[in-house]
């Protein structure tokens, strides 16, 4: 996680959890001049839009007086959704047994692209099953991981 992630956790886990949420993670993305803070939060019985509108309201509170982000920035509170990403290690053991996408910071075998089912976690390393093959990935080799929705 980079330095600026780990700020912003740090920065808005209390409030988050203070509404009774848990914060599932944080894409930060910085465009030019504008920047996208998108916060993901759950709850055990689900997030609805209430969830998500009181969430956001404090963290603009927040924001505004701690002042982490210089320029322009849109704050956006939402639940992970079915195809949620995976920020951490945790969260890959939580759903051990589940289609996952991952896309690599760096090619693995040729390859950038893995999809297959969430085997294992052994200490900050993931057991994807894919084919008749398994691999063992480091969590900082893991750009983005999603869960593929199985309907």
């Amino acid at each position: 996680m980079s330095a600026r992630l780990e700020q912003l956790t740090e920065l808005l886990r209390p409030s988050v959890e203070a509404l009774e949420c848990e914060l599932w993670g944080i894409e930060y993305i910085s465009q030019g001049r504008h920047t996208l803070l998108r916060v993901f939060i759950e709850k055990e019985a689900g997030v609805n839009l209430e969830d998500c509108e009181r969430v956001s309201r404090q963290l603009s509170s927040v924001l505004d007086v701690e002042d982490p982000i210089t320029g322009q920035y849109t704050l956006e509170v939402s639940s992970p959704g079915a195809d949620r990403t995976l920020f951490t290690i945790e969260q890959f053991q939580r759903y051990i047994g589940e289609q996952v996408s991952i896309r690599l910071r760096v090619a693995f075998e040729g390859k950038r692209k893995i999809k297959g089912q969430i085997r294992a976690v052994e200490d900050e390393d993931v057991v994807i099953f894919m084919g008749d093959e398994e691999y063992l990935l480091p969590m900082s080799s893991i750009d983005k991981a999603t869960i593929v929705p199985q309907f």
